[in-house]
């Protein structure tokens, strides 16, 4: 709600997203620069999802759980990005108020989700690496479906208790929403018993964000002590080689959630905050398909399969 001369409450019901900023020489290029990121992420991640399911050599756990990974990075970018470029070719940085929430509720689901995933591909990795002959035994399709299926599961209860507790609020502004898309958990918007919102973003998000990057960080230590075990230095360096990139991606994801949404008294500056959710949210979903699979030589025989397959088809 906003004050008005008249001493009247009006509710509000449209926000302007500013984005980064309302200089004319800069939006043509970040028109492009995010056109280019979304296109490419949605590509990649695609290419992955369809090899992953075209291709039975590719139906083993570490590959079960990136095809699902990349399924939410494209839903993820696809919740965020369309309405930024849009807003940069148009000049329209408005939206409605109940769109807000509805963006807000899915990128909370998705992110969740990814955070859980990636701690799921860090326990795979785990078992993988420290207990090889146990591995097939382990991690079967079964526990790799109830693993992913925990992950959706956890998000989307969290999103609801977040939707409870915020149907108790009224939002009070400022209209102008000093961000690119509409996120909530770091402003203070709220009307009424926003203690309770605070209470149930902060904790909550705490404990999931603290439980995924603790057993991230624990499967890891687990990992680098039964490398560093290996005599063989070829056998240590195809052991590093396998969990590298995905040791990279979780170390940054979580150090980028932990200064946005864990850390108050880090809190960044709107601008560095932007830039670091565009990094995790966007960035690494375009940079994971390379660094996950098509650097890997069972998706590259499978790409390249496929492209025999589709070139023999057109002849």
């Amino acid at each position: 709600i906003m004050e008005n001369p008249g001493g009247n409450q009006t509710p509000i019901v449209e926000l302007i997203l500013i984005g980064f900023g309302n200089g004319p020489e800069l939006q043509p290029f970040l028109f492009l620069l995010f056109l280019v990121i979304y296109l490419a992420a949605v590509a990649g991640n695609l290419l992955i999802v369809v090899l992953v399911v075209a291709d039975r050599h590719l139906h083993t756990p570490m590959y079960y759980f990136v095809a699902n990974l990349s399924t939410v990075e494209i839903s993820y970018v696809s919740t965020t990005l369309p309405r930024l470029i849009g807003s940069l070719a148009t000049g329209d940085r408005t939206i409605s108020l109940q769109n807000c929430y509805v963006q807000f509720h899915f990128c909370v689901i998705l992110s969740t989700t990814q955070g859980h995933l990636l701690t799921a591909m860090c326990i795979d990795r785990y078992l993988a690496i420290c207990h090889p002959l146990r591995y097939p035994a382990l991690m079967n399709g079964r526990v790799c479906c109830h693993m992913v299926a925990w992950a959706w599961i956890i998000a989307i209860s969290y999103t609801i208790m977040l939707e409870m507790l915020s149907l108790q609020l009224t939002f009070c502004g400022p209209k102008e929403f000093n961000h690119y898309f509409c996120d909530f958990a770091p402003t203070n918007s709220f009307c009424g018993e926003s203690k309770t919102l605070s209470i149930g973003t902060n904790y909550v998000s705490i404990i999931l964000i603290n439980m995924n990057f603790l057993l991230s960080l624990t499967s890891y230590t687990c990992i680098l002590i039964s490398i560093l075990r290996i005599r063989s230095s070829t056998g240590r360096q195809k052991a590093f080689s396998t969990c590298s990139s995905h040791l990279i991606v979780v170390t940054v994801n979580n150090m980028c959630v932990i200064t946005n949404y864990v850390v108050p008294v880090f809190r960044p500056s709107p601008l560095l905050y932007k830039i670091l959710s565009v990094f995790y949210g966007n960035v690494i979903p375009l940079i994971n398909p390379v660094l996950y699979s098509l650097r890997n030589k069972e998706v590259s025989q499978a790409l390249r399969t496929a492209i025999q397959k589709l070139a023999a088809f057109r002849h």
